[in-house]
Parts: structure tokens; sequence; C-alpha cells
């Protein structure tokens, strides 16, 4: 028998996938809406399972607070932008050098997998300034349903290994008609 759980969290998000393309024959126009800059109501579910219980569950829920946590700080009300988009030195202008590619130094690194702006960069700017940086987060992918999906359910699944639990798969809702579902890989094992 296995048993397999999940818990939803909601988040606020914007992004740009600027590598969109369609084909008009399947989507009836060419509007590439998507590499606009827009924003979500995203909701992510991740699903742990395992094949015993302990005291009667596969685990406490509360388990996943961390990763409420993490998304607060982290992602929520937060625009997600990839290092390589082609708009990036527009948008992050005081954090790229004299190629217009990002500075590396200029960016916090977060064992996540991604990047924030150093506030301190910017000195005594305008705090509107402040607070647009303050709402960017870095990724070394095109911030897709897809590519946001596998790199969460990397996230968790790190984290929750030292606790013993499988996550056997993480959904990402784009919009509530919308979304993604990852699932662990089970190649050799």
């Amino acid at each position: 028998m296995r048993w397999i759980i999940d818990k939803s969290f909601d988040f606020c998000y914007g992004h740009r996938v600027w590598s969109q393309n369609l084909d008009k024959e399947y989507s009836l126009d060419e509007c590439l809406m998507c590499r606009h800059l827009h924003g979500h109501q995203g909701k992510i579910k991740i699903f742990l399972s395992s094949e015993s219980l302990i005291d009667g569950m596969v685990t406490d829920f509360k388990h996943l607070n961390w990763f409420k946590a993490w998304l607060d700080a982290s992602l929520d009300h937060r625009f997600i932008l990839d290092r390589h988009d082609p708009l990036f030195g527009d948008l992050m202008h005081h954090y790229v050098d004299e190629k217009g590619q990002m500075d590396e130094a200029s960016f916090f690194y977060h064992e996540e997998g991604y990047w924030t702006p150093r506030l301190e960069k910017l000195g005594d700017a305008p705090e509107a300034l402040i607070e647009k940086y303050e709402g960017m987060v870095v990724v070394n992918f095109v911030p897709t349903s897809e590519n946001l999906t596998a790199w969460i359910l990397e996230i968790v699944s790190e984290r929750m290994e030292k606790l013993g639990i499988v996550v056997e798969a993480v959904e990402f809702w784009e919009t509530p008609k919308s979304h993604c579902r990852v699932e662990r890989s089970t190649a050799g094992s």
C-alpha cells in the first residue's frame, strides 16, 4: 500500500516568458502575450508519499511550514526574471556589466538556485527604485510553468529528503485553468 498526501500554497508573482513561440494553426493567433511583463495568482501543490506510516501519517503537514515561509519570503509578490532574458539589461540596468550581462558580484546567490540584487549597491537611490529591485528574483532558466515546477520539486525534494520523506510530485497552477505537474523520476531507483 502507498499513501500520498498533498498540501497547497498560494502566492502572487510576475514573470515574462521571453522564449514564447506560437503556431497560428493551433493557437488561432500569433499574439505572444506571455512575452509581456505580467503576473499571476499562482498555486503550488506538493505531493508527499510513503509505503508506511509513522504515527498513522506519511508526515505531519506542519513539516511543510518551512516551504510556506520560504515561498512568502522568496517568491511572493516578486518578479521572476531569467538572467538570459534579452530585456535583462533594461530591467536590471543598475546590475549589469559593460556588456549588459548580469554582474554576479552585485547579487546575493541563494542556495535554492536564484539571485537577488544587493540593494546596498544603490546607495541613496530613491525609495521607488529600491522597491523595484527588492521585488526581483533572478533565475537561470526561462520562468515557464514547467521550469518553475521542476525547480520547486528539486528544492522541496532536497529538503524533505532529510526527514526521509519522498516528494512524489509538484503541481504548479499558473491560472485556475492552466497548470503543470512534474513527478519525481524513478529512473535508476
